[in-house]
């Protein structure tokens, strides 16, 4: 990329595509340099108004160690100045160590809490238990009510949520990047499951939103996007049990934004029975 001729050449090329594609994945993006991409973005917009670009975002620790060795990397923060949408690797390897019970869950509250005044205020996360790099999400919680609670959570967070190919039959076998490797339909089909989370997600709360989430004991987190006077308030037990959760809601009966059936809150108490819960508020 020293080179002005490969600009222009890769320019004209995502120009050629723009014209049939809503958008672009960018692998490894942080190794080419940001004038590149804020120099294409400019020039792709007039062929695609609109055009949306993913960068595939690094781990901290790949940053440092490539900034050791000499190459320039961009942090999430950079490339936020040409992108729409950053991998959530920034706090992947938390989510890991907090499943294999290496980190509290509060960590991993703490480092999405930290997002928030990272990153611009507009700031869009590709949010992710599985895809191409990582191990299956049925394979890394085999327990069924985790799992469930995981998924939710996944929708719930602010930012955009990957479906990675096989995610919706419970696959765990990690497929081949460079082999055939076709996906196992027999397992169990939870598309109705991702067309409700899909539907949720369209929920304005979950975007034009202040986002907090906390972790409470025996395995629960506790969520909020607060919007002017609106809150959208999610409870999770990520071990799939049933739990008695403290929440920050007036009494009442609620529509569960989940199910669609209804949840009653009593005395400040809300009781998940080991499923996912939403419900929206005033404050």
């Amino acid at each position: 990329y020293g080179q002005r001729a490969l600009w222009a050449y890769q320019i004209e090329t995502l120009k050629y595509w723009a014209s049939m594609v809503d958008g672009f994945r960018c692998d490894v993006a942080p190794l080419v340099p940001l004038d590149f991409w804020k120099t294409a973005r400019r020039q792709v917009e007039e062929v695609r108004p609109g055009c949306i670009w993913l960068a595939e975002t690094v781990e901290p620790s790949f940053i440092t160690f490539l900034r050791r060795a000499g190459y320039d990397c961009l942090s999430d923060s950079q490339a936020y100045e040409a992108f729409d949408i950053c991998y959530d690797y920034d706090i992947y390897h938390t989510f890991r160590d907090c499943l294999e019970g290496k980190l509290p869950l509060e960590q991993y509250a703490q480092a999405l809490n930290r997002q928030e005044t990272t990153y611009p205020g507009n700031y869009v996360k590709l949010r992710c238990l599985e895809n191409h790099d990582q191990l299956r999400a049925a394979f890394l919680l085999p327990d069924q009510g985790a799992l469930l609670n995981w998924t939710a959570f996944l929708f719930f967070l602010k930012g955009t949520a990957l479906i990675y190919g096989g995610q919706e039959a419970g696959c765990t076998h990690l497929p081949s990047l460079f082999d055939r490797d076709p996906v196992d339909w027999s397992g169990p089909d939870r598309s109705e499951l991702f067309r409700r989370l899909c539907a949720f997600k369209k929920n304005p709360l979950l975007t034009d939103s202040v986002f907090q989430v906390r972790a409470l004991p025996h395995g629960v987190l506790y969520g909020t996007h607060f919007s002017g006077q609106r809150r959208l308030v999610g409870v999770f037990s990520t071990r799939g049990t049933q739990e008695l959760v403290s929440v920050d809601v007036p009494d009442g009966i609620y529509t569960d934004l989940f199910s669609g059936g209804n949840v009653e809150v009593k005395h400040g108490k809300l009781s998940c029975q080991g499923r996912p819960v939403a419900v929206e508020t005033a404050e």
